[in-house]
């Protein structure tokens, strides 16, 4: 028989109720038992919908970020943080968020940093180490979680992130070896193995996720001395990755002493079938048959001819289940209740996927009559969505055809374009700005909730929109900022907010997906071609500018992080939906350039999660990425200034490609890297002008003038003073007006003594 099981499933509820639950604990609004409470609840809910599989998950659920869980366990926290004491929730969120809710500004420390979790949107705590870096297990949180599901007689598998992994997804502080740490990290997850095997589970997923990716020979030897070293501890082992193939890493992965492999079937067919061949007898093969990072339904008919003789081959060996966590899709379908219905069909979220696991277990171990009518309605509904004429434009088809290589080149290089923009922009050296985004205040989300239902008329919310934009306007002035922006009021989200005025777009109302800790976001789904059929965000910019001396930025999201942070149609290559994507924001640039906008921002924060993890493959994958941007980007006059913006990706080894981007002025996270993202500087000479942020706008603490002054000295070791800009590392959106105000003071008096040094 095969075993149906999953990865992972998303821990935020289906109506966000965690988020709601922490925001209001670090407010002290709900107590820790509270929080607590609702978390329990949500395993409940989760494990309970998961009842259709053999097996469910435990140890997926997080209160934050499964990699800090990780650390908080191996005892592995920043002495900054165990220096201050306190219980271990207080030390979980000072890591987290550099503050927890008994926290006053004497005992505030700087957070944990945060990157992407491979090539997801996905945030985690980056753990950090050193050469003195000691492990101290504490197991308590995946026993309790376990106990806790089998007291509910759920069938349960522990998910633990392996150890390999966990040191790769680390930073040494101090330039030491991280695998030279991989011998005292061992014994603590030996014994880790043998606490988790006291509770009497058959089976833990053991995640080495690095399997997908490129390794050096350090540490495909670093996974067999560890698999050696836990041979025999604790229960079986399903050795997991995800998020690509195995590779060049297929040998050393399938000769690792484990009891099974879950891999990512959806990857490289070939690669499954040379792991049915090698597969020797007893040893399980989990294959991941569901897309756990999309929201399309699975084609269930051709998968099962594709399994039907895999299965004969391993019988009850043979594991189904999604390819990787579904932390990475909405909750449920079933939710949407105004979502179009004839595209509401074609999807499948986290709740819907199970079921398609089920279905194709039930489908392979007791026939296909037993699923007949699930089979021929998943049937029908990809084959409507195959031939839908909503999906393929003739128009946009057309259009693709006129771009040649000269509408992704500026027409003079950047040393003559910005000495036209210096004399036109007139700006201070050491200019001053932000991100683009001001706090998102309850009566602001209140007025846009308000409008979408029809409570107000139009003519209301604009008038409420243009008082919020010169409420933001007057205080950058009040500020002393010199590039203002216009707060973006009327944007509930950087991309939902373009693909709502795009064709090819649709929208989930309940379909969040964690980013990181209690921030979620809605991924717009692209089912079809995109075409712009009107200005986005003219009107807006052009009112903010209306009411300031001072240079407005127009604020625009850019084609390949509108892509990475949307659910893609899987019928075309991503670079032909990028390429239609460049195509309209290069329309709104020049009608902002045509209504007098002389600088231009367009956000590419999500241009390093879209590359490949196997770094043979980056280069096709920066070919059209950058492409897609200088299409969106160069059609404008030399006296245009564009900026862009990335944040919380390590670029470094992109650096070359940012650099063809050919932006006038870049922005960049720096500050919980502590400037370390600039060492790149050292060695490539970087033309254009950049903006270290300075402000680490994820964490509420308040950065000194000293702090920033710091910063900027170590900015200025590395880049020309007179290329520098100062600003936020990224938008200012999710924090409140009594953190940004003094934050931004102390920014602009920071630039002011870097002058006056100057």
């Amino acid at each position: 028989m095969v075993v149906t099981h999953n990865l992972g499933f998303p821990r935020i509820g289906a109506k966000r109720e965690l988020k709601f639950t922490l925001e209001k604990y670090w407010r002290g609004e709900v107590t820790e038992s509270e929080l607590l409470k609702q978390a329990a609840t949500l395993r409940q809910i989760n494990w309970k919908v998961q009842g259709c599989l053999d097996w469910q998950p435990v140890g997926d659920f997080s209160l934050y970020d499964q990699v800090l869980d990780l650390s908080v366990a191996l005892g592995n926290l920043p002495k900054r943080v165990t220096d201050l004491g306190g219980d271990a929730l207080t030390a979980y969120f000072r890591t987290a968020r550099g503050r927890a809710p008994v926290d006053t500004a004497e005992n505030i420390v700087f957070a944990g940093e945060m990157t992407k979790w491979f090539n997801t949107n996905y945030h985690y705590i980056v753990p950090e180490f050193d050469s003195d870096t000691t492990f101290e297990l504490n197991a308590e949180r995946y026993v309790s979680q376990i106990r806790e599901a089998q007291s509910q007689n759920r069938t349960v598998k522990p998910v633990v992130i392996g150890p390999v992994t966990y040191l790769w997804l680390g930073k040494s502080k101090d330039g030491s070896d991280r695998l030279d740490l991989l011998s005292s990290l061992l014994p603590a997850y030996q014994q880790l193995l043998k606490e988790i095997a006291s509770t009497g589970v058959e089976w833990v997923q053991i995640e080495e996720p690095v399997l997908a990716t490129e390794l050096q020979p350090e540490w495909l030897s670093a996974l067999k001395t560890a698999y050696e070293a836990l041979e025999g501890f604790g229960p079986k082992k399903l050795l997991t990755t995800y998020f690509g193939a195995l590779g060049n890493n297929f040998e050393v992965a399938t000769e690792l002493p484990v009891e099974g492999w879950h891999v990512d079937g959806l990857a490289d067919r070939n690669e499954v079938a040379r792991f049915v061949e090698k597969l020797a007898s007893g040893k399980v093969l989990s294959l991941g048959v569901v897309d756990g990072r999309n929201i399309w339904k699975s084609d269930l008919n051709e998968l099962l001819e594709w399994l039907t003789p895999i299965h004969k081959v391993l019988g009850s060996r043979l594991w189904l289940a999604p390819n990787c966590s579904l932390l990475h899709v909405p909750v449920d379908l079933a939710s949407e209740t105004k979502l179009d219905e004839e595209i509401k069909n074609w999807l499948a979220f986290a709740h819907q996927k199970i079921g398609e696991i089920s279905v194709l277990g039930q489908a392979l171990n007791v026939g296909l009559q037993s699923v007949e009518s699930e089979l021929i309605a998943n049937g029908e509904a990809v084959q409507a969505r195959r031939v839908s004429d909503r999906v393929h434009k003739a128009a946009v088809q057309e259009r693709l055809k006129e771009v040649d290589e000269s509408w992704g080149h500026r027409k003079a290089p950047f040393d003559v374009r910005i000495a036209k923009q210096q004399s036109d922009l007139k700006l201070p050296s050491f200019p001053t700005t932000t991100i683009g985004s001001f706090p998102q205040t309850p009566d602001i989300r209140k007025t846009r909730r308000q409008f979408r239902l029809n409570e107000i008329e139009e003519a209301q919310y604009r008038e409420k929109m243009q008082a919020e934009i010169r409420h933001c306007i007057q205080l950058q002035e009040d500020l002393e900022l010199d590039v203002l922006v216009h707060g973006e009021a009327e944007r509930n989200d950087m991309v939902e907010y373009f693909g709502e005025q795009l064709e090819g777009y649709v929208f989930s109302e309940f379909g969040w997906v964690q980013s990181y800790g209690s921030r979620c976001v809605k991924p717009p789904i692209i089912f079809g071609d995109i075409q712009r059929t009107q200005a986005m965000t003219v009107e807006w910019i052009q009112y903010a500018q209306s009411q300031s001396q001072k240079h407005v930025k127009g604020m625009l999201t850019g084609p390949v992080t509108i892509l990475n942070w949307s659910f893609v149609r899987d019928d075309q290559p991503r670079a032909v939906t990028c390429k239609q994507l460049a195509l309209a924001i290069r329309d709104e640039v020049l009608d902002l350039e045509r209504a007098g906008v002389k600088i231009i921002q367009i956000d590419e924060a999500a241009l390093r999660e879209g590359l490949p993890l196997k770094k043979s493959e980056w280069q096709q994958y920066l070919d059209w990425a950058v492409t897609a941007f200088r299409i969106a980007a160069n059609g404008v006059r030399d006296e245009t200034q564009i900026h862009t913006h990335m944040c919380y990706s390590e670029f470094n080894d992109i650096i070359e490609a940012i650099a063809d981007m050919d932006a006038d002025v870049i922005t960049i996270e720096t500050s919980r890297s502590d400037m370390e993202l600039l060492d790149v500087f050292e060695t490539f000479n970087y033309p254009n002008d950049i903006g270290p942020g300075v402000y680490d706008i994820h964490s509420p603490n308040i950065p000194s003038v000293a702090q920033i002054v710091n910063l900027m000295s170590k900015a200025g070791q590395r880049i020309s003073k007179d290329r520098l800009w100062i600003n936020p590392d990224c938008g200012l959106k999710t924090r409140r007006w009594e953190e940004v105000l003094p934050a931004l003071k102390n920014m602009v008096s920071a630039a002011k003594e870097l002058r006056a040094q100057a």
